[in-house]
């Protein structure tokens, strides 16, 4: 939870780059950029699969140099 630090002024919250940057990689999928599904559950496996896609593909690449 985000308590308002001012009314009227912009300032920037700690770590929200974190939020963004995971919604951008997640908006790589294609099947996640349009809400093609009804059901919450399936949105729900497109989301872990893309996640899970994204880390495999860290422990299979070598170490960053």
């Amino acid at each position: 939870m985000v308590n308002r630090i001012a009314s009227g002024r912009f300032e920037v919250l700690p770590r929200r780059w974190v939020v963004e940057r995971t919604w951008s990689w997640l908006m790589n999928n294609r099947r996640l950029q349009v809400d093609y599904e009804r059901d919450p559950k399936i949105a729900e496996g497109f989301v872990w699969a893309a996640h899970s896609r994204l880390l495999l593909r860290r422990l299979t690449e070598g170490p960053i140099t």
